[in-house]
């Protein structure tokens, strides 16, 4: 079965596929907003569409109607999109977004490679973002899933083992890995008593990050702004409370001491099962 139906077929230039994809871990909705900047700022057409009614669950993502004094306007059906940007640095960017596939994950993955092979890709990035404990007082640092050492050293890692769940940009990653295309997934760390608000910041640096690893030029000042003004309204809230500025001040303490540990050093830091325990515990509640 086919999935994709190609609209159209652009020049691209050593294209950068970028995986953006709603519906699993987006903390503070920093790849949603990441996407959204994205698209946004540079001029883009639809490469190609995907079959929705094969692919999605509508009972889960139900398409929405607009209505007006109690008339009927239109439905909006959730659409899963290839879209080819133009970037200022030369470089072409594709972008996969939409809503993760509820289904036919094997099918569709193969795919997606195709048209990324077909299409030249050179290098796969997944945005996403976790609940962590860390503080909304520091810089938002990120955390690699790639498919070599190299990649995964460029951006950092937590030196741990662990498993966690996967979500449809990992089996993209993985599918294009095997095929010989190097893939990394950008994963900001969110604080976790922000993870349910947007966090802008995190939103700006998995951009900047995006940029510097695939040399496509990016503007995030804006992003950056609009994370320093959520960061003061945090903080207003912050300090209204006495408990919550101690737990802000001892994730302050772990952070600034994680950043000066060696790898063997970190069985100080909350272990892999805690990790996953707080992942799930914002799975859980997470609207989709």
């Amino acid at each position: 079965m086919t999935f994709a139906t190609v609209r159209s077929w652009p020049a691209l230039e050593h294209p950068v596929l970028v995986l953006g994809l709603q519906g699993w871990v987006d903390a503070g909705f920093a790849a949603t907003t990441a996407v959204e900047s994205l698209l946004s700022s540079l001029p883009h057409e639809v490469m190609a569409t995907f079959d929705a009614d094969a692919l999605i669950d509508y009972r889960s993502r139900r398409p929405m109607l607009k209505l007006s004094n109690g008339r009927h306007l239109g439905l909006t059906w959730p659409e899963l999109r290839l879209l080819a940007a133009a970037n200022p640095g030369g470089r072409s960017l594709l972008v996969l977004s939409g809503p993760e596939p509820d289904m036919r994950w094997h099918e569709w993955s193969t795919e997606v490679v195709a048209l990324g092979l077909q299409a030249g890709v050179e290098l796969v990035v997944g945005l996403g973002a976790f609940p962590a404990p860390v503080p909304h007082t520091r810089p938002v640092r990120l955390t690699a899933t790639a498919s070599s050492d190299e990649l995964a050293g460029q951006v950092g890692f937590l030196p741990m083992a662990m498993e966690v769940p996967a979500g449809a940009q990992a089996v993209l990653e993985v599918a294009f890995s095997d095929a010989g295309v190097p893939s990394v997934g950008i994963w900001a760390r969110v604080p976790h008593y922000a993870s349910g608000m947007p966090y802008p910041e995190a939103a700006a640096t998995l951009l900047d990050e995006l940029a510097r690893l695939s040399g496509v030029q990016l503007d995030t000042e804006e992003l950056h702004q609009a994370g320093r003004k959520a960061r003061d309204q945090i903080q207003e809230l912050i300090a209204a409370s006495e408990e919550h500025s101690a737990m802000v001040r001892q994730l302050e303490a772990q952070h600034d001491a994680e950043l000066g540990m060696s790898a063997t050093e970190f069985t100080r830091l909350p272990t892999g099962d805690e990790i996953a325990a707080e992942l799930e515990k914002y799975l859980r509640g997470e609207a989709r």
